[in-house]
């Protein structure tokens, strides 16, 4: 079992940065391959980025190419999201999922391959 909470949302102008954290509950953090999800108002929720269990592996909306990171840090439980040149558009509630993929670099942009999910945090940003 993996309980995740996301921090680091607010508001920011266009063009601006945030970073986003996601902490993890459990001994086994290392094992679980990670994702970043966005769902904005009246929207679908879409991938933005994962990260492989050892962080070896990343993988890109490519909306986002170039402009957002997706690290881990397994020794803190914790999975980032640094955003740059950030748009009106992607305003949404953020969330982080887990999915246990020990072993193997694999990386998925399916919601539907992750078990964990936080409780997402607000990004705003304004025009």
């Amino acid at each position: 079992q993996v309980q995740l909470v996301e921090s680091g949302g607010g508001l920011v102008q266009a063009g601006g940065s945030l970073r986003l954290s996601c902490a993890a509950s459990g001994r086994t953090f290392s094992s679980y391959a990670m994702g970043w999800f966005r769902q904005a108002p009246g929207k679908e929720r879409e991938f933005v980025a994962a990260i492989s269990w050892s962080g070896g592996n990343t993988y890109y909306a490519d909306s986002v190419k170039g402009r957002f990171t997706i690290s881990r840090d397994n020794a803190k439980n914790t999975v980032y999201l640094q955003m740059k040149s950030l748009k009106p558009e992607e305003t949404a509630v953020y969330y982080c999922a887990a999915r246990f993929w020990y072993s193997v670099e694999r990386v998925s942009p399916s919601e539907y391959e992750y078990d964990y999910w936080g409780q997402g945090t607000q990004v705003t940003v304004s025009s």
